[in-house]
């Protein structure tokens, strides 16, 4: 029993062990970008495309391994263009193309088959030396059938790579050439997949490009010199309106200044005149002040002179009016009592103002009498005159000299005695 169980251990670890290599040997594995062509003794053929497995069967199949990744090839073409002059006649320019194309191999088994026979089993060397002259001489036959202007139809620098059939009409030198090669990468089992064309050079398009360039240089510097010019213009614009600007904030800014000072001249006249009428209303009012009360002492002053005038004069008047009452009532005899009184004292004194005297005219009146008896009347009139004005008075006369004036008469004045 523990025999049967080692051999049945011992046949499963067989199984474990055996069968995945018996499988590796029958299967291989197929990585991406591989493509594995395994022949049959019958020769069947089978292409298997990674990444997948290949069933294989020693001594009786026969594989091999192809790459499935795109070839890329660059080219360079130098040649003359199919450029006439204005006769007609030949006049071809030199012009160098530089391109890039791909291609990669077939999708069918029978163009697998070919480029397995006919290009990868020429040395990678080799491979690449025949793409460049496939290429290449694709590239010639396009050039000499274009003019100079078809090459450069719409180019300006590097062209765009070819998308396929419907570039025709963009771009004829990478339709030319994609046509003429396809066939020679058929026949080597290679399929076409873009062109892409580079730079296509030239005298010619050198100057062209040169005369583009100036041309271009030209008009930047004619547009920059516009637009400096506009820029220039347009800052001395804004310079103007700055100095503008300033011109009308600085004359704002001295009208603003005389309008103060119209106006501090005018507060000042205002205060002037406000001090003046001020003032002249205090003096006036002083004046009318001092006015009122001069006409109000002057008023109050004449009318208490006025009153004692009065009431001296009433008083005199009374006097007057007592005395006459008493001369009245005494009659002469108090006048020649105060004449007998006063009579030494005015002989005196009228004999003192005659003897003060230059001379006397005695002249005859109109009434005949004579002329010394007519001043001896007037001497006796102007000693009653002053006697009577004592009596009434009660004071002795103030008078230092009496002149008796008489009337003239058509007789000759005598002289007076002078005086001793």
């Amino acid at each position: 029993m523990s025999t049967s169980w080692i051999l049945v251990l011992v046949a499963v670890v067989a199984v474990v062990i055996l069968v995945p290599i018996i499988i590796n040997a029958f299967l291989r594995d197929v990585e991406a970008g591989e493509i594995r062509l395994v022949s049959w003794m019958s020769g069947n053929l089978r292409i298997y495309r990674g990444p997948c497995k290949a069933m294989m069967v020693p001594v009786l199949t026969v594989s091999r391994v192809i790459p499935a990744q795109a070839i890329n090839v660059d080219i360079e073409i130098t040649d003359q263009t199919a450029d006439l002059d204005d006769n007609g006649k030949p006049a071809p320019v030199k012009v160098t193309v530089r391109a890039s194309a791909i291609v990669s191999v077939g999708e069918t088994d029978a163009m697998v088959n070919t480029a397995a026979n006919k290009f990868f089993s020429k040395p990678g060397s080799e491979q690449l030396s025949t793409l460049t002259d496939v290429l290449s001489s694709a590239g010639r036959r396009a050039i000499n059938l274009l003019r100079h202007d078809q090459l450069f139809n719409a180019r300006s620098g590097p062209a765009k790579p070819d998308a396929g059939p419907g570039r025709g009409d963009d771009d004829e030198l990478a339709v030319i050439i994609k046509d003429a090669c396809s066939r020679e990468l058929l026949d080597l089992g290679l399929a076409f997949n873009s062109l892409n064309i580079k730079a296509v050079l030239s005298e010619v398009a050198d100057a062209r490009r040169r005369e583009s360039a100036a041309r271009a240089r030209a008009s930047a510097d004619v547009v920059q010199a516009q637009e400096e010019q506009r820029a220039k213009i347009a800052e001395l614009e804004a310079a103007q309106k700055v100095n503008d600007q300033e011109r009308n904030l600085k004359a704002q800014i001295a009208s603003n200044a005389a309008s103060i000072a119209k106006a501090q001249a005018e507060q000042q006249a205002a205060e002037r005149e406000l001090r003046t009428a001020q003032l002249g209303a205090t003096q006036i009012t002083q004046a009318q002040a001092n006015a009122n009360e001069a006409y109000i002492r002057n008023e109050a002053e004449g009318r208490a002179q006025a009153a004692k005038i009065k009431a001296v004069a009433e008083a005199e008047a009374e006097a007057i009016r007592v005395k006459a009452r008493a001369l009245a009532e005494a009659g002469d005899i108090y006048l020649q009592l105060r004449r007998l009184e006063l009579a030494p004292d005015l002989t005196k004194r009228v004999a003192k103002a005659l003897a003060g005297g230059q001379f006397v005219n005695f002249g005859a009146g109109g009434g005949g009498g004579g002329a010394v008896s007519g001043g001896s009347d007037d001497v006796l009139r102007v000693v009653e005159a002053i006697m009577a004005a004592q009596v009434i008075n009660g004071r002795p006369a103030q008078r230092e000299a009496v002149t008796v004036a008489v009337e003239p008469t058509p007789q000759k004045p005598i002289a007076a005695p002078p005086r001793r």
